[in-house]
């Protein structure tokens, strides 16, 4: 049995691994004509916002740097998918949500993704093995 810290590097490794293969096989998937993964990634997490966000909060959420998360945030307002709105607690800062038609475009890409998404979680993993891995990662995100 390897040591502890092997075995931990062991774990992140396959789970970069499985990370990357599924993103690959899910990038090649025909839902990505109107927005990429990435501009879905913004859209998705600001559908998922109670309400909207400061960009340093959107940041803390997606795979971006600060700087081209700002650049696709000024294309996805500009092509009327997301808002900026003055913070009403804070009227320096400025919040960010989705347009109706940012939402509209979240569910016609979503829908499809989230199918490719259960086919390949599904292919590979039982019910009881999608729990385990569902509750693992949210401990993870927790530590």
């Amino acid at each position: 049995m390897p040591g502890r810290s092997r075995l931990a590097n062991d774990a992140w490794e396959a789970l970069l691994t499985a990370h990357a293969e599924i993103m690959r096989q899910l990038a090649a998937e025909d839902v990505w004509a109107e927005v990429s993964m990435r501009e879905y990634d913004v859209l998705y997490t600001l559908s998922k916002s109670p309400e909207p966000i400061r960009l340093g909060e959107l940041n803390r959420r997606v795979l971006l740097s600060q700087p081209a998360l700002s650049r696709m945030v000024d294309r996805l307002v500009e092509r009327g998918l997301v808002q900026r709105a003055t913070d009403s607690k804070d009227g320096r800062g400025i919040r960010l949500s989705l347009t109706e038609e940012g939402r509209l475009q979240q569910h016609r890409t979503g829908r499809p993704h989230a199918l490719g998404v259960a086919r390949r979680m599904t292919a590979a993993l039982d019910n009881d093995e999608l729990i385990e891995l569902r509750d693992v990662c949210r401990k993870l995100v927790a530590a």
